[in-house]
């Protein structure tokens, strides 16, 4: 468990007032803001832990440019006492970051952190949080979030977890293994034992809960698994295969697409509690991987009915099915942004692999990043990140790009993996 507490405003230098600085996230091209990110002080080596993984949340986020802390002047000691503005802006850092870390008598480890314009010689924001040795990563994470959103105005992705499918092994006979870690690839613990390939694991959009396909009766069946307890169970004993689940924005439905013997693919919503199914599609195509706008209303997945798979967008009951995409190649993967402004997809043509995303209606498409054999993408809970999937030195591994398509990054993980989600925020 983690306590947060906010930290007093502290007394400005006197400076000339200005607007406190700040980052539109909204513009085409976002330099990033240069910040200055001291070691947090007491702790031991704990404090500059803490401080590093913060300066390295902001710097992949692509909007912030941590200064090397070589070009400090002022070496901070009193991380609550106000800073000697003019050292920070001869090294133009538009913002710093002071804090402090300590053990209290109880065990626990207190971690505080103060926001500072260093511009307008003000504080802009300070917290404090109390939490255990184990959740010390995650109080970094929370920091960087707060900072970034303090900075943008709009909420940050850092203390979040990813599922994803740890690969490894020769190629021909890969052991797949659920895995889950941290959004920076730090953390990673294993679900499954690989005894089973199992696939697409989506989260719960508000329970540590996952839902993924698994071979382990040797047909493809949908699954929901507690993260926590490791608890299982079948999300209904379906003839034929299932595959491609997805939870419903109030994690109450689980949508997937559901293959008949006679070779076609439709899609299904089950309601969790009463576990009754709905048919959604009924088409004489492969209609699959569906995925619910934020507000359930509506569904978007892709089929093959036209003669190529094409994305539409249909009413979360089934009605109104339209097409959406025209362009050339093939489309597979859509997932709808939390924000509800933009879809993601992948798109296949001219032989080459297409992360990208268009409204909801199918206009302004963009691509984000092209490569041989990528796919997937998901969406990071603040809607800005999306992470994908690329096969282009042996195996998958993970990266991720925001939706300048400018700031790519590739997520460290042991083995090779693939098909990540991203979790929302956590609690």
């Amino acid at each position: 468990m983690i306590v947060a507490m906010a930290l007093g405003m502290t007394a400005a230098a006197t400076l000339p007032a200005r607007a406190l600085v700040e980052l539109n996230v909204n513009k085409g091209n976002v330099e990033p803001l240069p910040i200055a990110i001291t070691d947090f002080q007491g702790g031991d080596a704990l404090g500059a832990k803490i401080s590093g993984i913060v300066s390295a949340d902001l710097k992949r986020s692509g909007l912030f440019a941590p200064i090397d802390k070589s070009a400090f002047i002022e070496k901070i000691s009193n991380p609550d006492a106000t800073p000697r503005f003019e050292d920070w802006k001869v090294i133009n850092a538009q913002a710093l970051v002071t804090g402090s870390v300590s053990k209290e008598a109880d065990g626990r480890v207190r971690a505080q952190y103060r926001l500072w314009d260093t511009f307008a010689g003000q504080q802009m924001s300070g917290e404090q949080f109390f939490a255990n040795d184990a959740n010390t990563r995650r109080v970094a994470h929370i920091i960087a979030d707060a900072i970034y959103e303090r900075l943008t105005g709009e909420k940050g992705y850092f203390d979040t977890r990813v599922v994803f499918i740890d690969e490894s092994g020769a190629k021909n006979a890969r052991k797949k293994r659920l895995a889950i870690m941290d959004q920076d690839g730090a953390n990673i613990r294993y679900l499954s034992d690989g005894r089973s390939i199992v696939l697409t694991p989506r989260f719960s959009p508000n329970r540590q809960e996952i839902t993924y396909m698994s071979y382990e009766s040797g047909q493809p069946k949908v699954y929901l698994l507690q993260i926590e307890t490791g608890q299982r169970e079948l999300v209904g004993d379906f003839p034929g295969m299932t595959f491609a689940p997805r939870f419903s924005p109030d994690g109450q439905k689980v949508i997937m697409s559901l293959l008949r013997d006679d070779g076609n693919s439709n899609i299904f919503a089950m309601d969790l509690r009463s576990r009754s199914t709905t048919r959604l599609t009924n088409s004489t195509a492969i209609d699959t991987s569906p995925s619910y706008s934020p507000d359930g209303s509506k569904v978007v997945f892709t089929s093959d009915r036209g003669g190529r798979a094409q994305i539409y967008v249909m009413g979360a009951d089934g009605s109104g099915q339209t097409r959406i995409s025209f362009g050339d190649g093939v489309y597979s993967t859509p997932v709808w942004s939390p924000r509800g402004d933009l879809i993601a997809f992948t798109k296949q043509t001219a032989g080459e692999f297409q992360i990208g995303v268009m409204r909801v209606d199918g206009s302004g498409e963009r691509i984000l990043s092209t490569g041989f054999q990528q796919e997937g993408p998901t969406w990071a809970p603040n809607g800005r990140v999306l992470m994908f999937f690329r096969d282009s030195a042996g195996g998958p591994k993970l990266v991720s790009v925001d939706l300048t398509g400018r700031n790519e990054q590739s997520i460290p993980t042991s083995n090779f993996a693939s098909d990540p989600a991203w979790s929302p925020l956590l609690e």
